[in-house]
Order: structure tokens, then sequence, then C-alpha cells
């Protein structure tokens, strides 16, 4: 494997392979990585639901684009502003705890956005789903430096695709789920409701199509308490995650380090790239006057990508290519899957963007292990700040659906992440092997 340029400031040679003894996880064995692998399975069910519920709230409230893009906007805004206060939590509760916890206010938004939904009231509705990102945002606080930092670094991309197939297999299911129980006659409604002259009669049908969330969502609601009855009795060790740095000294230089600045970067612009990539791909799709009873499901179709994206990690990382260099292979086939989506049209370009699925599989589970490398008892903040970076996730979609309307969507989606795919490669060949060691003299 080419080496680059020994003269950059940290850089140190990496292997391309692992051991062939470099176990997965390390002395806390398996028994974490499963309650993770549940606790992400139900995390990627709630949280793939905003791509089918963008187009369902478009119907049920008459929305125009931007106010239905509030979805993903208030969701992953929640990151932004509840991480740090869940660094806090995760300190006095602890790992167990902090779990359940988690899981249990996310319950509470869950039911709070069905019962809101049902009644019609969009603003509970949105102060549900933020409810809900602030159980997410503490749940990713503990989980995410646990799955990393579990075992051997040269294996954390690949403990953290695990948890991504999880992930996205319930991010699959998820919008299936909403669109047979829910959404099955969504194109039916919406001509109906628009054909409908008659203010009380378009109500009364909107109301009807409205109410069939309530179950499902409280069901979903019932599931994650359960879940968080499993956290709190499980044998999950019950430890105190390390105290918050002050920012001075040691503590300063560890949290201060360029390439987890450079990871705030690249992980805000890859968030803002899959929310696009799977959230937005319905309304990608409408642009080219697609029917809804198709963009309903396309969501899962960018997902199903993700999960043979993560599928394929999790067989070549690190045995056959280093996490690194699968990162930089991830990035380039972005380039090349976005380049053709703006030179195709109709179900191609819709095709192109659902394989992004593929090549976003594998970014998040290594900028993570990369950014936080070295933070030492910073780690726990070094993880708020980079969960903090998800709120990409509200913003590019956002500014998506404010130029498109002046550019047209197509030119739009791809200036906007293209350029991400080349940043995030960007950081891939200037830090990726910051912080690993050479291996010893006479070992590949």
């Amino acid at each position: 494997m080419t080496t680059r340029s020994s003269a950059r400031r940290n850089d140190v040679p990496f292997p391309a392979s692992s051991e062939p003894d470099e176990g997965l996880v390390g002395a806390h064995g398996w028994g974490p990585l499963i309650v993770a692998a549940v606790i992400f399975f139900a995390m990627g069910f709630v949280t793939w639901l905003n791509g089918p519920l963008i187009s369902f709230v478009r119907v049920a409230f008459s929305l125009n684009d931007f106010n239905a893009f509030f979805i993903p906007l208030v969701f992953y805004v929640s990151y932004l502003v509840f991480s740090i206060p869940a660094s806090i939590v995760a300190r006095r509760l602890g790992l167990k705890r902090g779990l359940a916890f988690s899981i249990l206010v996310s319950a509470m938004g869950v039911a709070l956005f069905g019962q809101f939904i049902a009644l019609r009231i969009y603003a509970g509705a949105l102060g549900g789903l933020l409810m809900l990102g602030a159980g997410l945002s503490l749940m990713q606080v503990v989980i995410n430096p646990l799955v990393s930092l579990l075992g051997p670094p040269t294996q954390a991309a690949k403990r953290i695709a695990i948890m991504g197939i999880c992930n996205k297999f319930a991010g699959i299911l998820a919008p299936i789920v909403l669109a047979t129980l829910v959404m099955h006659d969504i194109g039916g409604v919406a001509a109906h409701a628009q054909a409908t002259s008659d203010p009380t009669a378009r109500a009364a049908i909107l109301a009807a199509f409205v109410k069939a969330i309530y179950w499902p969502y409280l069901g979903m609601a019932a599931l994650l308490v359960l879940v968080a009855m499993m956290v709190a009795r499980s044998s999950l060790p019950d430890l105190q995650a390390p105290p918050l740095p002050t920012l001075s000294g040691d503590a300063t230089h560890r949290l201060l380090k360029p390439h987890l600045l450079a990871g705030i970067v690249a992980m805000f612009l890859y968030v803002g790239v899959e929310v696009m990539a799977g959230d937005a791909i319905g309304t990608y799709g409408q642009g080219f006057g697609l029917p809804l009873d198709q963009t309903k499901f396309f969501t899962s179709l960018t997902l199903g990508g993700m999960l043979i994206g993560y599928a394929a990690g999790f067989i070549v990382v690190p045995r056959r290519i280093s996490q690194e260099r699968y990162l930089e292979l991830s990035c380039a086939l972005g380039i090349v899957l976005t380049t053709c989506a703006f030179l195709t049209h109709g179900y191609v370009s819709v095709l192109c963007v659902a394989l992004l699925g593929v090549a976003n599989a594998m970014i998040m589970p290594t900028i993570f292990p990369i950014a936080i490398r070295g933070a030492g008892s910073a780690t726990p903040l070094a993880s708020a700040l980079m969960i903090m970076t998800y709120s990409g996730g509200a913003i590019v979609p956002q500014i998506y659906v404010w130029l498109k309307m002046h550019f047209g969507f197509q030119g739009t989606f791809t200036a906007l992440v293209l350029p991400s795919y080349v940043a995030i490669l960007a950081f891939a060949r200037r830090y990726g092997r910051v912080g690993l060691q050479a291996p010893p003299s006479g070992r590949r």
C-alpha cells in the first residue's frame, strides 16, 4: 500500500491489515456489544422514519417543502442543543443508567409525536421530535465512545459497522412499515384532499388520514420502554463515564487537536450528505414527477445500499484494507455517483442517489474514531462535540430546500453533496493515520 508524505505533521505509517489474532472486542467481551446492537436497532427504527414522514406531513398538514423539512431540522438540531448537557448527564448517571434513561426520554418523544400528529398540531409534533432527539443525543454520547474504544483501534470501524448494520436494517424496515400501515394510499388521499373545495370536508379527510399514525407510534414508544428495562436489567457493567475535563492544560491540548477540529467539519458535512441521500430522496424523486406512492419507499432503497456498504466494510476491514483507506474509496465512490445522478434523469438518477448509501455506510464509523483518537480524559467532551455535528442533518437539507426553488433540485443536490465528499476525502487523506503507531520492524 502506498504511503503519503511522512513530512506531514502527526502522520505515521499504519498497517494495511490487522494481525490475524487481533480480536474484534477487548476485555469487556461481546456482552456490551450485543446490548449496543439492540439499541442501535431501536435508534435506527425511529430515526429513519423521518424520510417518509416528510411526505406524510406535506399531505397531512398541506405544507410546502420548506415547512415539511422542519422534520429533519428539528430532529437533527437537537443534537446541537443537547449533546453537551447529555455528556454531563452521562457522567452523573454512568453507562447503564444513562442508556436506560436516554431510551425512556426517546420513548416519551415518540409518544408525544404520535399524539400531536393525531391531533394535527404540527408544532407539538415537532416538540415530540425535539424530545426524541434529546434522548438520542444522550444515547449517542454514551454508545459511540463505548463501541469505538471497546477493542483494538484498527477494528473500531468494524465494530461500528456492526452497529450500522443493525441501525440500517431497522431503517430499511421502518419506512416500509410506515408506508404499509399508515401511508398505503397517500397518493389517493393527497389527490382527494386537493380536489375537495370545501375546507371542512378537506380537514375531515386529512384528520382521518393522520389518526392512523397514533397506534403505530404508541407501539414504538412501548417497545422503547421495554428496551430501557432490558438495558437496566442487563449484565452491562454500570461504568462511570470519565470526568469532563476543564479546558486548560493537558485537557485543552488533547481536545484542540487538528484532527478533532477537522473531524467536526467532516462529520457535519457527512451527516448532511447522509440525510440528503436518505431522507430527501423522496422529494428528489418527486422533482422528476414520480408518484408519491413510489417515492414513499425510496428511503428504504438508500438504507438498503447502506446495509450493503456496511456488510462489505465488515468483510474487508481491516483484513484486506485499512478502515482509513476504505474511507477514501467511499468518498471517491460518492463523488462518482453524485456526478452520475446529475447527468441522468428519472429512475436512473434516483438509483444513483440511493446507491450513495453504499458509499456512505463506512464514512461515519471511520470519521468518529479518527477524530477522537488521543483525546484521553477529554474523550466524553470530544464525543459530545462530534455528536453536535449531527446538526448537519438539519442545516444542509434546509439549504437544499431553499436553494432548489431558485436553481433546480438536481443542480442544488449536486452543488451541496459533491463538495462535501471532496472535503471528507481531504480529511481522510490528511488525518487518517494520525495517532496510529507504526508496526514493529519486520512485521507487515
